[in-house]
């Protein structure tokens, strides 16, 4: 089962928690266990896992990537988004999840992000569901 899942952003720099879209997906896709594949296909955004407790958290990963990788500094790029592809870079555009009982396999804290670094836009998200 191949799902497309559009993904609004409203900031340059976002990290959206999409555990719930991902979870509804396998849900639906009626597999007890196998592996759940994400995929976007775009240069700027990528797809993460990290703690969805405590928002500052996000903030944390967001504020750090900023700093390191400035939106203006001495990028070759001419189209000004250089440090948006160095940052989906280090993060990747793909995770697979393992699914066990119907559900995510994530730890206590876990969530999975979509992440935008070139927004705010309409973005694509592929979840690709293989039973096992």
């Amino acid at each position: 089962m191949l799902e497309r899942v559009n993904v609004t952003t409203q900031q340059r720099e976002q990290l959206i928690d999409i555990t719930a879209i991902v979870q509804d997906f396998v849900t639906n896709a009626d597999v007890t266990d196998g592996v759940v594949t994400l995929f976007v296909p775009h240069t700027t955004a990528a797809v993460t896992i990290n703690e969805n407790a405590d928002p500052d958290v996000v903030h944390d990963i967001l504020d750090k990537l900023h700093r390191e990788f400035p939106q203006q500094d001495q990028y070759s790029h001419a189209e000004g988004n250089s440090d948006a592809h160095l940052k989906s870079s280090l993060t990747g555009p793909s995770l697979q999840v393992i699914v066990a009982d119907g559900r995510l396999v994530l730890g206590t804290w876990q969530g999975i992000y979509f992440c935008e670094f070139d927004g705010p836009r309409t973005r694509k998200l592929y979840l690709k569901m293989i039973a096992g």
